[in-house]
């Protein structure tokens, strides 16, 4: 996979940036890192990359530039944005002024879809998300050893309605269900936040004896219809794992094939510690 050959690196918050490059350099790739001033982790300079360089989110035309001065034809990006800083924090500017000025809908999809176009035009082309990291994705199966319960397969059944219509939209990706209930649903506060406020929800619900809800939660995170697997792609982390523990979560449903599992196996043994059961179904056409 492009072995030998430059690649550049578009790189997020979190760990999903530093696996990406890890990988890519033992497929024999030089990679080039666009690192982001508000996002990326400074520990993406002790990683081994061929050069690093940083700029604020805003600074689109930095970013063609470096990548044409490195001699980078291809990238891939990697890590999370917080959608309330590509909207509120940054400051665009003119050629990433001139893309939000023509956005139909100020959503991620639509705005990091049309940062995709201008660098297809400017010969940059972007790979799938998951390249390099293939076998972190989601195997289809009950993944841990306990298996969900009937009430926890009503929750995902129904979780995954409501969970593909958010995701249709663009609003989110995660949902959080009790008894057939939606408790929660992820706007631009992200996954993890999501969860504990579902949590937060349940335990307020109990202090004031409302015993109709179980505080047993179930997650869902789904991947978008048609999902572009050269951005925003799902992933869970040992982080979404140790959140549900602490908000009362007991069950996670995703997409196989389609979510990374960023901690490879540790986040299988995670769960099983707490007792969380998981299950990836092939997502429906």
């Amino acid at each position: 996979m492009n072995e030998g050959r430059k690649l550049g690196l578009i790189a997020g918050n979190g760990s999903f940036p530093l696996l990406l490059l890890d990988a890519a350099r033992a497929q024999g790739a030089h990679v080039v890192v666009a690192a982001i001033k508000e996002e990326t982790s400074p520990l993406i300079e002790n990683r081994g990359a061929a050069a690093v360089h940083w700029m604020s989110l805003g600074e689109l035309s930095k970013l063609i530039d470096t990548f044409k001065r490195e001699g980078v034809s291809t990238a891939i990006m990697a890590g999370q944005v917080k959608h309330k800083q590509i909207f509120s924090a940054i400051r665009p500017d003119w050629k990433l002024a001139k893309v939000l000025l023509s956005l139909g809908t100020r959503n991620t999809d639509s705005l990091i879809g049309a940062v995709a176009k201008v660098l297809e035009e400017e010969g940059i082309h972007l790979i799938s998300s998951t390249s390099y990291l293939e076998p972190l994705l989601a195997k289809p199966g009950v993944l841990t050893q306990r298996k969900p319960t009937e009430a926890e397969l009503k929750d995902m059944e129904y979780g995954r309605k409501v969970a593909r219509h958010l995701a249709q939209y663009d609003i989110g990706q995660t949902v959080v269900i009790a008894e057939a209930a939606c408790v929660a649903v992820e706007a631009m506060e992200g996954t993890d936040v999501t969860i504990l406020r579902a949590g937060e929800i349940m335990h307020s619900a109990a202090q004031d004896g409302d015993s109709v809800l179980s505080r047993k939660l179930t997650v869902v995170k789904v991947a978008k219809p048609n999902q572009d697997m050269r951005f925003d792609v799902p992933v869970i982390g040992l982080k979404t794992i140790e959140t549900m523990a602490k908000a009362g979560a007991t069950c996670l449903a995703i997409d196989a094939g389609k979510c990374l599992f960023l901690d490879g196996e540790k986040i299988i043994a995670s769960a099983d510690q707490a007792g969380i059961a998981i299950v990836a179904e092939s997502p429906s056409s």
